[in-house]
């Protein structure tokens, strides 16, 4: 059955709205979807997930091969292969893998993270098998030459042309994250830096894409109307003949996070006014407290009526902007929030006024309405990630790669739900701490 997009929208709005109350009754005592996972002989890890409610398969592979996998000097390989992966394979023309999609009435499209690079497609169900083909073809047999290699390198040139126009600040993030961050490997971002872009060669792509997208790298998630044992049979067929890549290379853990405080100040000339760059390093990604940090991330900074939005936006107007969050890059998280002011006087009582909010965190616990609040949010935007058989494909691939694993599913939502007043406070006093801080300010002038 092929749905064009107007009709696959309105029954995944029926789907979702069925859902939604048995998400609500199950998600905190388990994870309210059955799956099942195994592995081929060659490495590749699949996800099999069976949902009869639409007449759609939902595809996700992902690839631990983000840009945290890059050398100096050789940044922007990760975006370039997610270009690459579309510009054809032994069996498949430049751009044809799309037109192969949206001729069966499907969706398709790719993200690359700092940890992942996922391709994904949602196709009517008994399209299953031309998406496991295709995936399969160029997983094992991508075409890189020079003159494709010269495509999507002015692709990603392109990209950073654009996101400069686009983002004023765009130049002190950049600085900002290689400050905050321990690390190249977490400190630099998806874009790539122009000049190494321009120097990659042919031979860099190979080899990357060669180490990175095999495999034994790899997990293959399948969400939707399916049959299990059928599923199974077409994964084997096209996936269980790819040869698993050579060892994939030792990941060096990060560097213990520096115990002193950094200021730096740097001019942005497109920026149309003062800002600022704030951020803390904090506990590791699904450690005890980042549990607590990621409850305080929406308790400051989600919402017109977060603490920062209301105090420093609609109550005090010091700000003219503010953004923040609790951000994680594979092993290592930190919490990094952005402020644009009217004038320099702005910028520092902007400062100030944040100080004392997060020395109020160290002292006052939050209240239960507050911190119910918060918690509120964050299950909501939990839930999000699974509603729909798309996003859950997503959701389930990531986890696999992620340090609870699909095993530590049922309860990983709970250790977020039961995070208690005084665990936020022994957070901040733990890691809101000018000794955790980097701030950078950014003059327009």
């Amino acid at each position: 059955m092929i749905l064009n997009r107007g009709v696959r929208a309105g029954l995944l709005v029926f789907w979702a709205f069925g859902l939604a109350a048995a998400q609500a009754s199950q998600a905190e005592t388990g994870f309210p979807f059955p799956f099942s996972r195994y592995t081929l002989d060659n490495g590749l890890q699949v996800v099999l997930s069976e949902d009869d409610s639409l007449p759609l398969v939902s595809v996700a592979l992902a690839y631990r091969a983000g840009y945290l996998y890059e050398q100096p000097g050789k940044t922007g390989l990760a975006h370039l292969i997610e270009n690459l992966m579309f510009l054809g394979s032994q069996n498949v023309g430049p751009l044809q893998h799309i037109s192969y999609i949206n001729r069966v009435g499907g969706e398709t499209n790719a993200n690359t993270t700092e940890d992942l690079t996922f391709f994904y497609q949602t196709v009517p169900a008994n399209q299953l098998a031309l998406v496991l083909w295709l995936e399969s073809d160029r997983m094992n047999t991508l075409e890189i030459d020079a003159a494709r290699m010269e495509r999507a390198k002015q692709a990603l040139l392109d990209g950073i042309v654009q996101r400069k126009a686009a983002e004023p600040y765009l130049e002190s993030q950049i600085v900002f994250d290689s400050l905050l961050y321990p690390d190249f490997a977490h400190g630099h971002g998806i874009l790539g830096r122009e000049e190494d872009i321009f120097r990659l060669t042919v031979e860099d792509a190979r080899a990357f894409y060669e180490t990175h997208f095999t495999p034994n790298n790899a997990v293959l998630s399948v969400v939707g109307n399916i049959n299990f044992t059928q599923t199974k049979e077409m994964v084997e067929r096209f996936f269980e003949t790819i040869s698993p890549g050579k060892k994939l290379p030792v990941f060096l853990p990060p560097r213990p996070p520096e115990k002193e405080g950094v200021v730096e100040s740097l001019i942005e000339p497109l920026a149309p006014s003062p800002a600022f760059h704030l951020g803390y390093r904090i506990a590791p990604p699904y450690s005890r407290d980042y549990f607590a940090l990621a409850i305080l991330d929406f308790l400051l900074f989600k919402g017109q009526s977060s603490r920062l939005q209301k105090k420093l936006v609609t109550k005090e107007g010091l700000a003219l902007y503010l953004t923040g969050r609790v951000e994680k890059r594979k092993d290592v998280a930190v919490m990094k929030l952005f402020a644009m002011n009217n004038n320099q006087t702005m910028v520092e009582m902007t400062q100030r006024s944040i100080s004392s909010e997060f020395s109020r965190l160290r002292t006052v616990d939050v209240s239960s309405d507050e911190l119910a609040r918060a918690k509120h949010m964050f299950k909501r935007d939990y839930l999000n990630r699974l509603a729909s058989p798309l996003d859950r494909a997503l959701f389930l691939a990531e986890m696999v790669f992620s340090p609870p694993g699909l095993e530590g599913l049922p309860e990983l939502l709970g250790k977020y739900m039961r995070v208690s007043p005084y665990e936020i406070r022994a957070a901040a006093n733990r890691y809101l701490v000018p000794e955790t801080s980097v701030l950078l300010n950014v003059n327009s002038r």
